[in-house]
């Protein structure tokens, strides 16, 4: 239903929990949300309220349909609104700033299962532990893994067909005792497949198996009176027992449980993620929000613990934050004031405190390390108050001497500086006499015409070498191609190099000594060099074609020979046999000759 037909059907909007979705004119979706009650929060939009965020203001000015979805509960408002954003990515609703990649160790489903990192996700049945956000502590985690259990490295296709059939040999990984030759039958399947269930136990964070695995196998060896054996697996708890020690041990009573910490500036959320296993910190990650509306803090908390549980593939029963929220029924919401539960949410604030200090001073960096062209383009964004830095910029010129010969240029400059592969020039085709209007529409529409034909970039900016006339006329073929709300058009006039947009009789004054009217005049001058270059090729071809071109056996490359030596064609008539045949031969001075006889007849 539309939005303006909104008070003619609000009576049929029902005060239930659901999902709405705002239409733009091209019916994409730009905004998602959810309410508890639909019909007051569709009213907050369209009823008289005034809205005070001018975000607000702008998607409902934007929006021309809306349409809803009733759900059960408010949870399950949020799952489906959850979904839909992650799908569609509406424009005004919030950005998930999270483009790093990170790594995975993942157990491969195949006999004898390698371990290995991986950076990829595949779904085969293969079991993938992380992400970590630290390689570091990835690689940390693998090495104890290869200390505790030899595990095969090589990617054999180890069938139990290819082993009896004696296909493989030990490798050199074998003979340093990294490896027990699973590949020889060294190794059962059931023995290996042992180790694989306790590598998966360390992968989880559940260490106490581990040491339970251990501690069995040093009493069968002690049974068995097989000592040395028994030493292995003593020495192999005790690397787990020192690696359990510097593992961030919080309190062994935790249950196993997620500590998500909040923050929130004008533009951007932030929230600092701890996942505890057996009372141990083994993992943590920062979140970067981008909100686009007057989002609600608790709604950008839910939001971000659902994203992080499913990134991080979470199923712990308890979540510990600051304070409550009412959007996960099935999970144990704590709110600690004391004790080690609150120290775990102290820590998640303090890792969100440095975390927010460090993306400052790489802000700060990245300002300071700008290119001149990356400074030059923002002051001209800023000077023309354009929405997007003017990348790709394209400048138009016409050049004639009292209507003879017409043409125009177009040089285009990318990231502040010319693209000479992209110049084009033109011929007049359409134009009698000297009309700059008339020229300066006819090579406008022929350019974008072919763009927009071809499916090639519009440009960001269009200058125009003239004033208020030949920017109206650009701006005529804009409307009729529909392209004047995609394309900024601006007149550069060279009386005072004021700038002036369509339809506005005012000029925008640039300071003299600012770099973005520095390159809008680098643009200006430019255009007009390559359409005087071009203008004086045609006048010279042209006069090529009206005397010696005009001979049969003489093309441009001769006829310009000939006057490149002699100067000019009356030069040409006074000299010799002679001086001509040693420039061009016997057959082309006779033609010569028999053209300016008959010329003088």
């Amino acid at each position: 239903m539309t939005t303006k037909d909104y008070k003619l059907v609000s009576d049929q909007i029902p005060h239930e929990p659901g999902v709405y979705r705002f239409f733009d004119a091209k019916s994409q979706v730009i905004y998602v949300g959810k309410a508890k009650n639909l019909k007051k929060r569709l009213s907050s939009y369209f009823g008289d309220k005034k809205h005070q965020q001018f975000k607000t203001k702008t998607l409902v000015k934007n929006a021309v349909k809306f349409e809803y979805t009733v759900v059960e509960t408010e949870k399950d408002a949020l799952l489906l609104e959850n979904t839909l954003i992650k799908k569609l990515q509406p424009r005004y609703n919030v950005m998930l700033k999270d483009g790093k990649t990170y790594t995975y160790i993942v157990v491969k489903k195949e006999r004898f299962p390698r371990v290995f990192f991986t950076r990829r996700v595949w779904k085969d049945g293969s079991h993938f532990y992380g992400p970590y956000t630290s390689k570091f502590r990835a690689n940390v985690v693998l090495e104890i893994i290869k200390k505790l259990f030899k595990l095969r490295t090589c990617n054999l296709k180890l069938s139990e067909e290819n082993i009896n059939a004696g296909k493989f040999k030990v490798c050199l990984e074998y003979h340093i005792k990294n490896c027990e030759g699973p590949c020889v039958n060294y190794e059962s399947e059931a023995i290996y497949n042992d180790k694989i269930d306790q590598v998966k136990n360390i992968l989880s964070g559940q260490i106490k198996p581990v040491k339970d695995y251990l501690k069995k196998s040093i009493e069968e060896c002690v049974e068995k009176l097989a000592f040395e054996q028994a030493q292995v697996y003593k020495e192999k708890l005790d690397i787990l027992d020192t690696y359990q020690s510097k593992s961030t041990v919080v309190n062994t009573n935790i249950a196993d449980s997620d500590v998500f910490h909040i923050r929130t500036d004008e533009e951007m959320a932030y929230v600092s993620y701890l996942k505890i296993v057996n009372g141990a910190l083994i993992n943590s990650d920062n979140l970067e929000l981008k909100m686009n509306l007057n989002d609600k803090e608790d709604e950008l908390l839910a939001f971000a613990i659902k994203y992080i549980r499913e990134k991080f593939h979470s199923i712990a029963k308890e979540i510990i934050v600051q304070r409550d929220i009412n959007y996960f029924e099935d999970l144990t919401i704590t709110v600690p004031q004391r004790g080690e539960k609150k120290h775990l949410l102290d820590l998640a604030e303090k890792n969100l405190k440095y975390y927010m200090i460090q993306k400052r001073k790489e802000d700060l960096n990245k300002i300071r390390r700008q290119t001149p062209a990356e400074r030059i383009l923002k002051t001209l964004k800023e000077d023309l108050q354009m929405d997007i830095l003017p990348f790709h910029i394209e400048c138009f010129d016409n050049s004639n001497i009292q209507g003879s010969d017409p043409v125009a240029s177009c040089v285009v400059f990318k990231n502040a500086k010319p693209s000479k592969k992209d110049y084009r020039k033109f011929n007049i085709k359409t134009v009698i006499g000297p009309d700059d209007f008339a020229s300066m529409k006819e090579v406008v529409r022929r350019r974008y015409k072919r763009l927009i034909a071809e499916k090639q970039d519009l440009p960001q900016l269009v200058v125009i070498d003239g004033g208020k006339g030949q920017l109206s006329a650009a701006y005529e073929i804009f409307e009729s191609l529909g392209i004047e709300n995609k394309v900024v058009l601006i007149g550069i006039a060279k009386r005072l190099e004021e700038i002036y947009f369509p339809g506005d009789p005012i000029p925008l004054y640039i300071n003299k000594k600012s770099e973005s009217l520095k390159l809008i005049q680098s643009l200006r001058n430019e255009a007009h060099r390559f359409a005087i270059t071009f203008h004086r090729d045609q006048r010279s071809k042209n006069a090529l074609g009206t005397e010696l071109t005009n001979i049969a056996g003489i093309g441009e490359k001769t006829a310009e020979k000939l006057l490149t030596h002699f100067g000019s064609v009356k030069q040409l008539k006074t000299k010799s046999k002679e001086e001509i045949v040693e420039q061009v031969g016997p057959k082309v001075y006779e033609a010569i000759k028999n053209y300016f006889s008959d010329e003088e007849e």
